[in-house]
């Protein structure tokens, strides 16, 4: 274990070397922003540092543990049995520790925390608040973040740096020569969970004493913002050493109070769990109760002045509780860990108060062991503890909580509120009106959530820049990202894990806590049964938000297209309801119609709400085009159709353009129920070509037959990795689709990787010895025959060969005779296989494209139907 006390961007360092680098800080600083630090690359390192925390056996866990004890053992006596040279108090509390921290920095918090504060998991990004608009706005590191850290918590110096990572700053961080070095030696953890080194060169963390002015000027000098803990004094000496328009983020000394009705005072208890917010932390924490207010009003309406011996009776009760209570919460001894100075102010504050006994104004009531006093006061106005289990009691009408309590309002942090539920909604309003921050059940002062804001703002803000790029013409309409311009970062490695596939991602489910399990969908069930998918409802927003970019980049313009959702619904399938979000996030004017049946319905829908933009499967939007050719010709208004799940054959496309008028055809997302969207077309896509959707997604491109990548260009198994899902954790998961990386940047600008799907692991069959795909059929009948209808191959066998029947639309198809004679010509494997050797029989068959098998959820057509294993 190193004895050097400061952490430098990956390294400790002695005293002479930090102060010689503190002269040089600006240059260093200025070096470091000019990396760009992603946050995903800031989430990584955390859950990797997070996973590491809970494992006692891991050498991190064991490292830091000696420094977490370091900071308790001092506070427990040898009475305890040791362990280690430590007590098994100082252990448990250690371990307590490190499993505060493992929680904080796992990944969902840090999410929710990003969602809450900054609006998503990516907030450096420039994409557009508004779509109509090509406003790009982002969260910008304020610069250099100086973290001026308190004594009294051994986690907010390590997580305030935390948070300033997530805002992209340089951090320097200052702990007190006198703390433990767990600060430094938990973010030297940190920086090694990061490969890239981006995450340690953003981290420096000094110990010095604030006494060393000369450094502390060196500290504060090139700094853009100083978050500074402590008293007024500490502030004032902090605020006198910034250069102007450095930003001051204060987290004061704060006071907090509990407040209670006559229902529950009365109520052992909530006095109980009010006495144990009093010996929790030895009321060390800003949010620990200082003061018990009694409402002592007559029902909130007149002023009746407080009733001395009610006061006095409730102090006597609540000591009493507290007596009980304290003794379950074991204090050092023989005194409550309190210094000298802390300890004259506790016997200051007792020794007048029962001076004033005399007076009538106070009652004063102690532990016989010193370990809890209770002081009643007849006088209202806020006084604060001198802590370590001291109680001030004192009565406080509800209308005069204003008048009382707005005087002191800049030091009021957290008000426990005991009482019914309209009792509760007034006086939380009340409260908060007189300057509180935040209310809390009785026993739940020092509790806290994910998210949740301090002292009334939320830290990401302050440690960050909103900032906009106004961007004007054409050329922005179909950008919804600026970063997407710029080359980017290598993307996350895919983790060291077997690969999944959809048995296993259904096994997964099983396992799943409810929280984790708010949205569930089914697939379509185009290749087997239908999968179960679950998500909770930050991913699915997460994922929403993803799509709605891709669908700007592919040429939706939500301040001018009018669009019909017509993908199907019901059955627990998402494509519907997932356009319905996305056309919602992007503020676009949607009629949410929905495929059926009834399609002249349909199409009155279209003509009468002037619909000009179509989404839908390509199977149903060829059959409502058809069915409603006059109409639909007629009315000329369709000029956008955005397809999902199956794709439009070149042919259709020429028909869907020259006789209807549709003049853009794209994928609206390319995606799957299980991983939610994955790619998305630009303007210059073309056929099968997606960009991939990197800030979900990690993809690898692997051997068909062996589980290693293919060269660049070369077609392979498409393997997801999704990194932004709390609940179901899809690694290295096997799609079942086939594509090849497409190389170089595209024409678009976007530097985003490009892939060329290749149809499903299902279109590739094998029989009569060779092995066919789907597209091959269909392109030769597209290509030789002119035909721009459906396909449907049917497999069968029976006892004496296999036998393979090519399905057609009858309203586009050629003879049958002449149609198996283009394939058997065109497709060599199928000429050798039902020829002369006669391995298979192939008919074609035409049929009207209604009696075609299709999913019964999706509605998507059944490619390949294999009965051969229900035939033999």
């Amino acid at each position: 274990m190193t004895s050097e006390p400061h952490f430098w961007q990956g390294s400790f360092i002695g005293d002479a070397e930090a102060a010689d680098r503190l002269a040089e800080l600006p240059g260093i600083v200025e070096r470091a922003l000019a990396e760009p630090l992603s946050t995903e690359t800031v989430l990584v390192a955390c859950d990797t540092l997070s996973r590491a925390l809970r494992d006692p056996d891991g050498g991190v866990y064991a490292r830091l543990m000696d420094h977490v004890t370091d900071g308790v053992s001092a506070n427990h006596t040898t009475d305890d049995v040791l362990t280690d040279g430590f007590s098994t108090t100082a252990r448990a509390e250690a371990a307590a520790t490190l499993a505060e921290l493992a929680d904080a920095l796992a990944r969902p918090a840090l999410e929710r925390k990003l969602r809450r504060e900054l609006g998503g998991p990516r907030p450096e990004r420039f994409t557009r608040p508004d779509a109509r608009e090509t406003v790009y706005e982002a969260w910008a590191p304020v610069g250099l973040l100086v973290h001026i850290a308190p004594g009294n918590a051994a986690t907010v110096a390590p997580l305030s740096v935390v948070e300033g990572l997530l805002a992209g700053n340089v951090n320097v961080l200052k702990t007190s020569s006198a703390d433990t070095a767990l600060a430094q030696h938990l973010l030297a953890e940190l920086a090694t969970a990061d490969p890239t080194g981006a995450v340690g060169r953003r981290i420096v963390a000094l110990r010095f004493p604030s006494s060393r002015q000369d450094l502390m000027r060196l500290l504060c000098a090139p700094a853009d913002a100083v978050a500074v803990w402590g008293g007024e004094d500490a502030v004032q000496g902090v605020a006198a050493l910034i250069p102007p328009g450095c930003r001051l983020v204060e987290w004061g000394h704060k006071i907090s109070f509990a407040y209670l009705t006559r229902d529950a005072w009365t109520n052992r208890s909530s006095l109980a769990a009010l006495a144990a917010d009093v010996c929790r932390a030895e009321q060390q924490a800003c949010s620990s109760p200082q003061v018990v207010y009694l409402d002592t009003g007559t029902g909130g309406d007149t002023a009746t002045g407080p009733d001395t011996d009610e006061l006095f009776a409730f102090a006597e009760q609540f000591a009493a509780v507290l007596d009980e209570v304290s003794a379950t919460f074991p204090a050092p001894s023989p005194e409550p860990e309190a210094d000298a100075a802390e300890q004259a102010e506790i016997t200051t504050t007792e020794l007048v108060a029962r001076a004033e006994q005399h007076l009538g104004l106070t009652k004063v009531i102690t532990a016989d062991d010193g370990s809890w006093r209770v002081f009643a006061d007849v006088r209202p106005a806020l006084t604060a503890s001198p802590l370590h289990r001291t109680i001030w009691i004192k009565p406080l009408p509800r209308q005069e909580i204003t008048a009382t309590l707005r005087p002191m309002r800049r030091y009021l942090q957290t008000a426990s509120v005991g009482g019914g539920r309209a009792d509760t909604a007034r006086l939380s309003r009340a409260l908060i009106t007189a300057g509180v921050q935040r209310i809390t059940p009785l026993g739940a002062m020092l509790d806290s959530y994910h998210g949740e804001p301090h002292d009334g703002v939320y830290a990401l803000q302050r440690y960050s820049r909103r900032v906009s790029v106004q961007a004007t013409g054409a050329e922005f309409s179909a950008t919804p990202c600026l970063d997407d311009l710029i080359a980017p970062d290598s993307p996350p490695a895919a983790p060291n894990v077997p690969l999944m596939d959809k048995a296993a991602a259904q096994d997964q489910l099983r396992s799943l806590a409810p929280e984790h399990a708010q949205l569930y969908f089914r697939s379509g069930g185009t290749t087997g049964a239908p999968a179960l998918s679950v998500f909770t409802c930050d991913d699915y927003d997460t994922q929403m938000r993803a799509s709605a970019h891709g669908l700007l980049a592919a040429g939706f313009a939500p301040a001018r297209d009018r669009a019909a959702n017509l993908f199907f619904c019901g059955g627990m399938y998402g494509s519907f309801i997932s356009f319905f979000s996305i056309l919602e996030r992007l503020n676009a004017t949607q009629i949410p119609i929905a495929a059926g049946p009834d399609h002249d319905a349909i199409a009155e829908a279209l003509v009468a709400y002037r619909v000009d933009t179509l989404f839908g499967m390509p199977s149903y939007l060829w059959q409502l085009f058809h069915t409603q050719e006059e109409r639909l010709r007629s009315y000329g208004g369709i000029r956008k159709v955005f397809y999902g799940g199956e794709h439009f054959t070149t042919e259709q496309r020429r028909i869907l353009t020259e006789k209807f008028g549709v003049r853009l055809i794209r994928s609206a997302a390319y995606g799957s129920t299980d991983l939610g969207p994955l790619g998305y077309q630009c303007t210059h896509a073309r056929g099968t070509v997606h960009h991939v959707l990197t800030d979900l997604h990690t993809l690898e491109i692997l051997d068909t037959q062996e589980d290693r990548p293919v060269p660049t260009g070369q077609p392979g198994r498409l393997v997801f990795t999704t990194r932004t899902r709390a609940g179901q954790h899809l690694e290295r998961y096997q799609i079942g689709d086939l594509g090849r990386a497409v190389d170089g940047v595209c024409p678009c600008g976007s530097h985003t990787p490009r892939i060329e799907l290749l149809g499903r692991y299902g279109d590739v069959f094998r029989m009569g010895t060779y092995h066919f795909n789907y597209r091959r059929f269909a392109q030769v009948a597209e290509e030789h025959l002119g035909y721009r209808g459906e396909l449907q191959l049917v497999l069968t066998s029976d006892a004496d060969r296999e036998h393979l029947a090519v399905r057609l639309d009858d309203r586009y198809a050629p003879d049958p005779d002449e149609a198996r004679t283009a394939l058997l010509a065109n497709i060599p494997e199928l000429g050798s296989a039902a020829g002369a050797e006669a391995l298979l029989a192939c008919t074609v068959e035409t049929a009207d494209t209604l009696t075609f098998e299709r999913t019964p959820t999706s509605g998507k057509l059944r490619t390949v139907i294999d009965r051969r294993a229900t035939t033999a």
